[in-house]
């Protein structure tokens, strides 16, 4: 357990770790203001201000006259609370925590995180003990220490401790990493009070985690019940307002040396009037830019972390020992990422910090588009890239409980539900698209899909399936005789040479990338979606406006 007994302790002054019983959420608007009107009449404003000035006045009164009977009640004076336990003020009459008595003894507990836990997590005390941690950060990022009574550890670089005063233990606590995502990855830790009842939770035995919690990132794991998930209307309102992010593939550089700077960001997005979440971007924006090479391509890329926490980086389109390319850095430091595209792809990029599920389902992905050799060209090229969104409270990151539940409120391509609708893709009537698609997650799959085509060429993974209406695991139509699933274009054995294959749906599971290819013959406006269709439903879903 690593605690030890002091009996020589003063139980002095509160301190600020001193909790405020959580308050239950109360409804919106479940009645209306002001006096109601009777039947057949209308209320007016002088009524209403009448009905106020009256209440006004008797409250005075009756204050006035409880002041002369009990001259006591003016001066404020209650009775001092016990350090680290609830007062009454704050809990009300019937919390028990204003009745512990201090023992005089002091409890001294080294906790150390390590390995996403914390070592030990279980503390034994008594009721009206007091508690002092020394919290160190033994592991390779940063962690902070939360206690559900209130008092809090800041957060800890690697190697750095902090001496911390829970205060006076009423009964049983609860204590986690209040950093979006750890929580669920195993840190938490109990304190567990002798001569406490199931009752008497007075010292914030924990309710709800997201509402209690205290610190850096508390209520990453709470949910917005207060925020209803917004409606399409909503979200097509707010995406309508502001700048899509940028759907054209691209163009490629001249040279085969791309040297990238990928800074760590954090923002607020807001999402429909009165929903924001909060986000961790590479270069501001989620996704992060799209990289866009030939196979053989060099990418130099400098990470820079101007996050509050650790971040990384994994490139899919490379292949390096993860060992230091992939390592976590802290905010301030900065690395070095270098890799070679030796295979054509839609590759993922996006943070590995644990818990990897949280950072990207925060915002941190990307894609690299390393082009097949020979690709034919087209006359638009779009990138489009499918995400899930686990909100948490207004203005917090995403929720890690429901992300481990698997349990999105709203999807999203490039970042943002719905924006694809009010900013259609745009081609005219005969022309050639090519979508590049990735899905990045972190959890579903994507049956892509755009109604009222056909496509008659799908890659993905690396081989084609269908190739300008031809069977692309048999070769047919592929003239040059290089194989489909090499990963390389060829050249029909005829001009315009097209067979009849065709396919509906490109399936991607999370990670998976790849391409398709269409000719819209009439103008129209032609819906692209996920076809599992809750998803779409839920902002998986944009438009391409045909001329």
């Amino acid at each position: 357990m690593n605690a030890s007994h002091d009996n020589n302790d003063s139980t002095g002054t509160p301190n600020a770790g001193a909790s405020n019983t959580a308050t239950p959420n109360q409804p919106h608007n479940t009645r209306p203001h002001g006096p109601r009107a009777l039947p057949g009449e209308s209320a007016s404003p002088a009524r209403y201000l009448g009905g106020l000035v009256a209440g006004a006045i008797a409250v005075v009164c009756l204050t006035v006259a409880a002041i002369l009977i009990r001259p006591s009640l003016a001066a404020g004076t209650s009775a001092p609370g016990n350090i680290g336990a609830t007062t009454a003020a704050s809990a009300g009459p019937s919390s028990a925590a204003t009745q512990v008595t201090p023992t005089g003894k002091t409890v001294r507990a080294t906790i150390r995180a390590k390995d996403m836990t914390y070592v030990p997590n279980v503390i034994q005390v008594h009721v009206g003990d007091r508690l002092r941690v020394v919290f160190v950060n033994d592991d390779t990022q940063s962690h902070d220490l939360v206690f559900s009574n209130g008092a809090s550890a800041p957060t800890l670089a690697p190697g750095a401790r902090h001496n911390l005063d829970v205060g006076i233990v009423a009964g049983d606590m609860q204590g986690w990493c209040s950093l979006a995502g750890h929580r669920e990855m195993g840190m938490s830790l109990s304190v567990k009070a002798a001569g406490s009842s199931a009752a008497d939770g007075a010292n914030g035995t924990e309710n709800n985690a997201g509402t209690n919690a205290v610190g850096n990132n508390s209520g990453s794991n709470a949910t917005a019940a207060d925020d209803p998930t917004p409606g399409a209307a909503a979200l097509k309102q707010q995406a309508k307002a502001g700048q899509p992010y940028p759907a054209e593939l691209p163009a490629l550089e001249s040279g085969t040396v791309h040297n990238v700077t990928l800074t760590v960001t954090e923002h607020t997005q807001q999402l429909a009037s009165g929903v924001t979440r909060r986000i961790w971007t590479y270069n501001g924006s989620t996704p992060g830019p799209v990289l866009h090479g030939r196979v053989g391509d060099t990418f130099n890329v400098t990470l820079v972390n101007k996050g509050s926490m650790g971040h990384s980086i994994d490139f899919h389109a490379g292949t390096v020992a993860p060992d230091q390319p992939m390592r976590t850095i802290a905010p301030g430091q900065s690395l070095r990422y270098s890799f070679t595209a030796a295979r054509a792809g839609v590759w993922m990029y996006h943070c590995s910090t644990a818990p990897m599920s949280n950072h990207i389902a925060n915002g941190m992905f990307g894609a690299v588009v390393i082009e097949p050799k020979n690709l034919p060209p087209v006359d638009h090229s779009y990138v489009l890239i499918q995400s899930e969104l686990y909100l948490g409270a207004k203005g917090k990151p995403a929720d890690a409980t429901k992300i481990a539940n698997r349990t999105p409120d709203l999807m999203a391509f490039n970042g943002r539900p719905f924006q694809y609708d009010v900013h259609p893709l745009q081609a005219s009537a005969g022309q050639r698209i090519r979508i590049w698609v990735l899905n990045a997650g972190p959890n579903e799959s994507w049956a892509f899909h755009v109604v009222g085509t056909q496509f008659d060429t799908v890659w993905t993974e690396g081989a084609y399936s269908i190739r300008n209406g031809f069977d692309g695991s048999s070769g047919v139509g592929t003239g040059s005789g290089t194989g489909s699933n090499s990963g390389e274009s060829s050249t029909p054995s005829a001009p315009n040479e097209s067979g009849t294959s065709g396919a509906q749906e490109l399936p991607l599971l999370p990670a998976q990338g790849g391409f398709v290819e269409f000719t819209p013959t009439e103008p129209g406006h032609y819906s692209i979606v996920n076809h599992e269709m809750s998803l779409a439903e839920k902002g998986a879903h944009g438009t391409l406006d045909v001329s």
